[in-house]
């Protein structure tokens, strides 16, 4: 019912493939959620997700927070619906009002992320979709947490805030996000990806000085702490308080 009241807050975003412009290069393209091909040789597919009501951003004036979602080892392969099996695609492709523009990357079977091929596609993204540039969020499950950490923790300037799920962070490098938002998820039982992996992160931001970071521990919940985390509003909710410092086109 939550999650109901939030997308309630926007139009309806979905029913329509009208072609859009792109906010700086002009290039074309579709509201609702389709998969892009990758931008280079040996670069990522994509989910794309556009709201409906970016419609009315071809003008220019509106901008959108931009949400980059990083899926876990079970989703990797060349077949890019399974991209959708879990979080925030999941969830724009049942709710017609989710208010992010939601880019997807798929990993290749048994490959890790890679940071340079993440940042081609974001950069892609900011230059021809109508992107608010101060709201651009980052969150991944399970190996695509671990790189929600790693990526924040390299670029936080790049982020208005931070939601690795399952994920398990270097606390080497939680000082540099010691001025990020961050809210991890974790279920006390996961034995794949142990608690420690987020406890050991919030512990190192808050020894660095940081004051924006949280916790969310779920009792007697093993690996799946996605279906709860990505399933309650009030995360989409946190997300949308936080910009970052860079200039709002």
């Amino acid at each position: 019912m939550r999650q109901m009241m939030l997308f309630a807050l926007v139009p309806s975003l979905f029913g329509c493939a009208t072609p859009l412009v792109g906010a700086a290069t002009g290039a074309p393209f579709s509201v609702g959620q389709s998969p892009q091909p990758p931008l280079a040789d040996g670069g990522y597919a994509y989910q794309l997700f556009v709201p409906q009501a970016a419609e009315a951003s071809a003008d220019h004036q509106a901008h959108w927070p931009l949400l980059v979602f990083l899926h876990g080892s079970g989703e990797r392969g060349s077949d890019i619906a399974r991209v959708k099996v879990h979080g925030p695609p999941k969830v724009a492709d049942r709710q017609a009002n989710f208010p992010f523009i939601l880019v997807s990357p798929q990993l290749p079977a048994e490959e890790d992320w890679d940071l340079a091929k993440l940042d081609a596609i974001l950069d892609h993204a900011v230059a021809t979709l109508p992107v608010d540039r101060s709201r651009i969020y980052l969150t991944g499950l399970s190996r695509g947490g671990h790189a929600t950490w790693r990526w924040g923790a390299a670029e936080p300037e790049r982020f208005a805030a931070l939601v690795p799920v399952a994920g398990r962070g270097d606390p080497a490098t939680a000082c540099a996000l010691k001025d990020v938002p961050v809210w991890a998820f974790h279920g006390d039982r996961d034995d794949v990806v142990t608690p420690e992996g987020s406890f050991g992160m919030a512990r190192a931001i808050r020894a660095c000085g940081g004051r924006k970071s949280r916790l969310t521990i779920y009792p007697d919940l093993g690996h799946n702490a996605w279906d709860p985390a990505y399933g309650d509003a009030e995360l989409y909710l946190w997300l949308l308080t936080h910009r970052s410092e860079a200039p709002a086109p």
